[in-house]
């Protein structure tokens, strides 16, 4: 339930660092639109690289139903489109309907799934109001909006900071699960893109023999949407350059929150890993880390300050059930 929720949660709009252009491309080659969340630049750009000639215009979800416009009107702008991709989005946005009903008035419209895996970052989740899809009803934390269930969990049964870094190892990782995440992150990550009809299976196999492919839970590499746009395009009956993305564009994500992968996670996967944080980058400025005794000093300083009734979390929830666990963060 919980993955499913931080799924929601993505299609929230976010703040964009930059947009494309209404149209780039400067070709005479198709006209196609990519809307979504914050994945869907990165299509976008990946969709010009390998389609040459392509007028791209990006769509980002936060600007849908923005000044009353209705699902029809919205449909009637891109009539003028040879293609549409889009990541699904909820009804919210048009009184209308989501993106199953703008499908309905454009055939041609595809699909493309948000992608959210977890294995790597176990111990990311969101805070507040997980229900209302509303981000500003989220907890703020060092990395914006993403928190650590354990230094959560660990404020809320009262552990203080040295017994909060304490728990950050291998034994307590076990015990809540986080080395065996993967299996469940796969299945829901390869559910919800079958659900729309664009089965990751493949792509997941591919992703994982490459290694680390993901920023933090819910941003992927550019290499991800990469091969994701080269499969719209080819399911669009067009012929994407053979080439690999990430060497011609930048990865937009990176200027983002960059959770690290906690060391015995990065040994049972064959990647890389860390304590040190990143924060969101502000343009022009250089990348702003946080070592985990900072994060976690500062994430605790942020829950003194927020009404004990807006921490809420699934996970958490779930461990305050827990005798086990809780015994395992008493004992720290």
């Amino acid at each position: 339930m919980a993955l499913r929720l931080s799924r929601l949660i993505e299609a929230v709009p976010r703040s964009w660092t930059g947009r494309l252009a209404p149209e780039e491309g400067g070709g005479h080659g198709p006209r196609i639109a990519v809307i979504g969340n914050c994945q869907a630049r990165g299509v976008a750009e990946a969709v010009r690289i390998l389609a040459p000639g392509a007028r791209v215009r990006l769509i980002p979800m936060s600007t849908l139903g923005k000044r009353g416009q209705d699902l029809d009107a919205f449909a009637a702008t891109l009539g003028a489109c040879d293609h549409v991709f889009s990541q699904p989005f909820p009804a919210g946005f048009f009184a209308g309907g989501g993106s199953e009903a703008l499908r309905e008035r454009l055939p041609r419209m595809r699909l493309f799934p948000s992608i959210v895996f977890t294995a790597f970052h176990p111990d990311a989740v969101y805070v507040g109001d997980l229900a209302s899809v509303a981000r500003m009803k989220l907890a703020p934390s060092p990395l914006g909006t993403y928190h650590s269930a354990i230094t959560l969990f660990g404020f809320l049964q009262g552990l203080s900071q040295t017994q909060i870094l304490a728990l950050f190892r291998e034994e307590v990782f076990s015990r809540l699960g986080y080395l065996d995440a993967w299996g469940l992150a796969a299945a829901d990550l390869i559910a919800s893109s079958r659900a729309i009809g664009f089965d990751l299976s493949g792509e997941l196999l591919r992703w994982s023999r490459d290694g680390l492919f993901m920023h933090n839970i819910n941003h992927p590499r550019l290499s991800v949407l990469g091969d994701i746009a080269a499969r719209l395009l080819r399911e669009a009956g067009l012929s994407p350059r053979p080439v690999a993305v990430e060497a011609y564009a930048p990865d937009v994500l990176l200027d983002d929150a960059i959770w690290p992968v906690y060391p015995p996670v990065a040994t049972l996967y064959g990647v890389s890993g860390s304590t040190v944080f990143k924060r969101r980058q502000r343009r022009g400025m250089p990348p702003e880390t946080l070592g985990l005794d900072a994060f976690v000093a500062e994430s605790l300083a942020i829950y003194r300050e927020q009404p004990r009734e807006s921490l809420t979390c699934h996970r958490i929830e779930h461990w305050a059930a827990s005798p086990e666990i809780r015994h395992l963060f008493d004992a720290a």
